[in-house]
């Protein structure tokens, strides 16, 4: 694991020599065909380009003269081939950031400060402008959208269990037996005589559906898998909220919390980690195809449920915790200007237009994702409830701090790096069924990096 490591630390060297060079070769980025004319502007949601080509619309009439060019790339393409354009000088004047990528990207200095924007916190929800803050306290990334976790359900299989939406909207857990939870995915689990998870003859190596689907180990983050219940156990990834300089894997209680969670696939009660695929069996698949009754995922996904066919999903809140506090990651994208932006003058506006109101509402009347704004929010709400979608338990511990903790993603340096170590440490313990003690090791390798 040494080795490995020193590598992998040699590999981020290598990345951060070939990006300075870059940024002091005199080659400015923007990609094919940016000029004084156009803004060039990427995104990795093919659901929401539509909205931001309305924004678009709307930006380029009150500013004439300029242009913005939308390029979309998928997930995994999309931040492949942007560390690519940085190290070729081919990277666009704006790009749609990730808290994730955040800390990496502000170490290897490729973002342009956005100070002079009139950027103020106050007009986006609570915190989402104060985490794209670099630590030399100035701003990188206007607030864009935010999302938080709850828990996806097929109302049938629930109804076929005997447990009402009020029911699952008031579970709860702790580590020792699982709670009402863990009773409620046990009931909602059948095998394949018909036999649910709690019932006498239970046979957890034949199961016909999982009470709880999974999207994998979590990495170092644990959004949709762990991240909840490590939260509301009292648990933070750090030893402070932003810029961490400790990371806490090594903790007993997110030790004993993630043992319990992935032993809920050896108890045959959540789908085991042999039938997940990041690629093209994630939670929702598994529910869609009737593989799970359950499972916890993000507001992005809000559309993607609502649209299996022949299914009505349900959603309920997170469960509480065992100080009695529900908790979910409250997430929030923003947009970022790279440094050697061609078009830098014009991105500013672009990013300015990004952030206002007025874009943010024409963005939430898509009912695609929440934006920051509260105004967009509000437009968000509204167009759902016309789809006849209610999203209350994605808002409401937004609007209810008493009952409701959020928290954000980890934001450090060397993010990269940590994801390295813990990507292939949680799969072991959920995949493999290593003791979860090995995150003592990982963790003080984590921490070695960030003393660097």
């Amino acid at each position: 694991m040494r080795i490995r490591m020193r590598m992998r630390m040699r590999a981020v060297t290598a990345l951060t020599g070939a990006l300075a060079l870059s940024l002091v070769s005199g080659c400015a980025g923007g990609g094919a065909g940016s000029s004084a004319r156009t803004v060039t502007y990427w995104l990795w949601d093919a659901n929401q380009q539509p909205a931001y080509e309305a924004c678009a619309e709307d930006f380029e009439k009150q500013n004439p003269g300029l242009k913005v060019k939308i390029t979309q790339l998928g997930w995994d393409d999309y931040w492949t081939k942007l560390t690519a354009s940085f190290i070729a000088g081919t990277e666009p004047d704006v790009f749609t950031d990730h808290i994730q990528k955040f800390g990496q990207f502000a170490d290897l200095k490729v973002l342009e400060p956005l100070d002079d924007l009139g950027i103020d916190d106050a007009d986006y929800q609570p915190g989402l402008g104060a985490n794209w803050r670099g630590q030399d306290g100035r701003r990188y990334g206007a607030p864009k959208d935010w999302d938080t976790v709850a828990l996806f359900y097929n109302r049938a299989m629930a109804r076929e269990a005997g447990l009402t939406p009020d029911r699952l909207n008031d579970l709860s857990w702790n580590p020792e037996d699982g709670g009402t939870f863990e009773k409620a995915v046990a009931h909602l689990t059948v095998d394949s005589l018909g036999r649910r998870g709690d019932e006498p003859g239970f046979d957890k190596d034949h199961v016909a559906v999982y009470g709880l689907a999974t999207n994998g180990g979590g990495d170092g983050d644990g959004q949709t898998q762990w991240s909840t219940f490590t939260a509301s156990a009292g648990w933070t990834y750090t030893d402070r909220a932003r810029w961490g300089t400790r990371y806490r894997y090594d903790s007993k209680t997110f030790q004993s919390v993630v043992e319990w969670y992935f032993g809920l696939a050896g108890k045959g009660y959540m789908v085991p980690f042999t039938d997940y695929n990041s690629q093209s069996n994630q939670a929702n698949t598994q529910v869609a195809a009737g593989k799970a009754a359950a499972s916890f995922d993000g507001a992005w996904m809000i559309s993607s449920y609502d649209g299996f066919k022949g299914m009505d999903i349900g959603t309920a809140v997170t469960p509480a915790g065992p100080a009695g506090r529900r908790a979910t990651m409250m997430n929030g994208l923003a947009d970022s200007i790279t440094r050697n932006a061609r078009n830098k003058q014009g991105a500013r506006k672009w990013v300015a237009y990004l952030a206002s109101d007025e874009c943010q509402r024409t963005v939430g009347g898509y009912g695609i994702v929440f934006p920051a704004t509260p105004g967009g929010t509000e437009a968000a709400v509204a167009a759902y409830r016309k789809k006849g979608i209610d999203v209350g338990a994605f808002t409401e511990p937004v609007a209810d701090k008493e009952r409701f903790a959020t928290f954000s993603y980890p934001i450090t340096d060397y993010a990269a790096d940590v994801y390295a170590l813990m990507h292939p440490a949680m799969q072991d313990i959920f995949g493999n069924g290593k003791p979860v003690s090995g995150l003592d090791r990982t963790n003080s390798q984590i921490n070695l990096i960030l003393d660097q």
